[in-house]
């Protein structure tokens, strides 16, 4: 079995995790330092966002240099201690592989606007104006909020537009172009000759885009991310081409050469299942990044069935799906979930425990997002320490810095993250949600996911077993997990107040609850509020 199907991966946003040399910003040996903690929690598996060099327009995924560490973060020796320590620990490294644009402080993309006729002319999207003079077509920036700004910025230079899906400052690369494309499969060797266990590849569904078209006028808005951007080249049939397909193969083929490699790619798209399934086929990525079941998250255990099930029942065999539950682009999960509310902290705790479970039991790999076995909820940031551009441009409504605060290591003044003023503030709830302390106490939310971790590594139909939907009503999930021997049983409430099931018999032992329940359950199973119950069955 692929190491990666039965394995957890645990996300990290390095310039938040822990700074090792004192200037607030994390950093690769802040990294180093904190394996043993993997190691006691029960990670397999570390996702690492960019740590190469960058003019950090949009904090590491503008990137001007791919086989070089931005001094930020450390060196490229500082890497290598890192997975060398890490695979001391039998932890895989997975990187950030950004291959949609790069920062127009490349020196790809400095030659490229140099001139119409150099090596790297063509290494970029360069369009001439319409006949008329107006913009190339009519696509809109996503980072440019409200304001709807082209995708299409003048180069006075050169006398020509280039096309940036994301910011100014990140050109998008022309995957038609072959010289290009060896150039990007000669840093893939770079890194896997290294000894990376894998990639995550962004923005996988835009590397080749059908730029010739303008966009066909309509009062649909995507009530997602980018909320501000019209239904339209972000998503099909813009950007997910048939020929992305075609190099998803390519770069597959370059990773199967090295052994026990994993490739992750994030997949964005209005086709939702359908598109998943596609990238992830026989000889594409192993593993797509499920960002629309992190979107439609909901306290609707209905909805969550309507989420996962069909997923599961189109991948079958042909496929493995993933689960995530928070990003770096994304609000935290237990913030999301109890907005609105007057939940304390102690409901809090229960509704992280819920979607952890709901997180390491379903069928697929989950990815843990850096914080959130802590139960780490969004900060607030004042207006005047917003760092994140697209975060400003948006402004209230929506931003990325409230989930990228850094890791909350103790309750020192700083966390434990810093011994000085870190680059975003820290959640104030420090006090009581950091790893030291709840370290400590056998109930909190850290410690109900290494017991979680640990079943999961336990039982194998928690991992490669079947998954049946056993019930999904206003009040509770009920799913099942079997392999060769004795059923799992998981059960959710994600109600304010106990419930009862006896509709079918799901008595057995308890493996785990989150009210610290132990012994067993009888065919009537009675539920404590937000409590998420493991049963082996009998």
């Amino acid at each position: 079995m692929e190491w990666w199907k039965e394995g957890t991966f645990y996300q990290i946003y390095p310039r938040s995790f822990k700074d090792s040399n004192g200037d607030g910003i994390g950093d690769l040996k802040g990294i180093t330092e904190k394996l043993d903690y993997f190691e006691w929690l029960g990670i397999d598996a570390l996702w690492i966002c960019p740590f190469f060099k960058s003019p950090m327009a949009d904090f590491g995924y503008d990137i001007s240099d791919y086989t070089g560490v931005d001094p930020l973060f450390g060196t490229i020796d500082d890497f290598k201690e890192l997975l060398n320590e890490a695979h001391e620990r039998k932890l895989k490294i997975v990187i950030d592989q950004v291959y949609n644009h790069t920062s127009d402080e490349h020196p790809w993309f400095v030659e490229s606007r140099s001139s119409k006729n150099n090596s790297k002319a063509d290494w970029y999207i360069w369009r001439e104006p319409k006949a008329d003079g107006s913009l190339p077509n009519n696509w809109i920036s996503l980072f440019s909020g409200d304001k709807e700004e082209s995708v299409w910025t003048w180069d006075e230079n050169r006398r020509q537009y280039y096309l940036h899906l994301f910011a100014k400052e990140q050109p998008d690369l022309n995957w038609q172009n072959e010289d290009l494309r060896k150039a990007i499969y000669d840093s893939m060797k770079f890194w896997l000759d290294m000894g990376v266990d894998g990639f995550r590849f962004d923005a996988a569904s835009q590397f080749y885009k059908d730029i010739d078209r303008d966009v066909i006028e309509g009062p649909q808005v995507k009530k997602s991310l980018f909320e501000s951007v019209r239904d339209q080249y972000y998503w099909d049939p813009f950007t997910a081409r048939p020929e992305t397909l075609l190099e998803v193969e390519k770069l597959r083929n370059i990773m199967d050469s090295y052994k026990d490699k994993v490739s992750v790619g994030e997949i964005s798209s209005d086709m939702g299942l359908c598109l998943y399934l596609f990238f992830t086929l026989p000889k594409r990525f192993n593993i797509a990044f499920n960002i629309d079941f992190l979107e439609k998250l909901s306290m609707n255990p209905q909805k969550i069935k309507e989420l996962a099930e069909p997923l599961d029942e189109l991948f079958g065999t042909r496929a493995w799906p993933s689960y995530v539950t928070g990003n770096h682009d994304n609000r935290r999960i237990v913030s999301r979930m109890t907005d609105g509310t007057e939940m304390d902290s102690d409901e809090k705790s229960m509704v992280s425990k819920l979607f952890a479970t709901l997180l390491l039991t379903l069928r697929g790999t989950p990815f843990i997002y850096y914080g959130e076995e802590i139960g780490m909820e969004d900060t607030v940031i004042p207006y005047e320490r917003v760092m994140d551009p697209w975060g400003k441009a948006l402004w209230p409504k929506k931003g990325r810095d409230p989930s990228r605060t850094p890791m909350q290591w103790n309750y020192s003044k700083y966390a434990g993250f810093s011994t000085v003023e870190p680059w975003l503030p820290v959640n104030e709830n420090k006090s009581n949600i950091n790893v030291e302390s709840e370290m400590k106490d056998p109930s909190s939310v850290l410690n109900f996911y290494r017991a979680l971790l640990k079943i999961r590594r336990s039982y194998r139909a928690l991992t490669i077993g079947k998954i049946d939907f056993l019930e999904a009503n206003e009040d509770l999930l009920i799913y099942k997990r079997e392999d060769s021997g004795k059923p799992i049983f998981v059960i959710l409430n994600f109600k304010d107040v106990r419930k009862n099931f006896s509709k079918f018999d799901i008595s057995g032992n308890i493996l785990l609850s989150s009210e610290g329940r132990k012994g067993s359950v009888s065919s009537k199973v009675d539920l404590y509020p937000f409590e998420s119950l493991v049963v082996e069955g009998r």
